[in-house]
């Protein structure tokens, strides 16, 4: 049985792969979207709503980019925890996405056990989220 499932939003394929192996190793399951679109009309769909355990953000990518597709998470589905994970560090942007609510800011490459650990913790505070 998984650990729960998280949805994975990133325009390069390649990093969503990576992501999803780890995640997916470490007992998740894993659903992908390719932009901030994507993810939040997958978000939408089904019962996601209710059984995401976790978001992870990219932010640079097209039609709608990670900082606009938080905005939308954090008033559509407050209680899901998202966590960013970005190849261009910015202190400054990380300081206004936490102090917004986002769970962490990671910079990729992220090492699997981190992104394991941040995963776990984000998925256990999300349960704990009183709707």
């Amino acid at each position: 049985m998984a650990k729960g499932k998280i949805l994975v939003i990133d325009d390069e394929e390649d990093v969503r792969e990576v992501i999803r192996l780890h995640l997916e190793k470490g007992g998740f399951h894993v659903i992908e979207a390719t932009d901030g679109m994507e993810g939040i009309s997958l978000l939408r769909s089904g019962d996601n709503l209710v059984n995401v355990g976790a978001i992870l953000c990219d932010i640079r990518m097209p039609k709608i980019n990670g900082v606009e597709a938080i905005e939308v998470f954090k008033k559509e589905a407050a209680g899901i925890p998202v966590i960013v994970v970005t190849g261009y560090p910015d202190a400054e942007l990380a300081v206004s996405l936490l102090k917004k609510g986002v769970k962490d800011y990671l910079v990729k490459p992220v090492d699997r056990e981190k992104l394991l650990e941040v995963v776990e913790e984000a998925v256990m505070a999300g349960k704990d989220f009183d709707f």
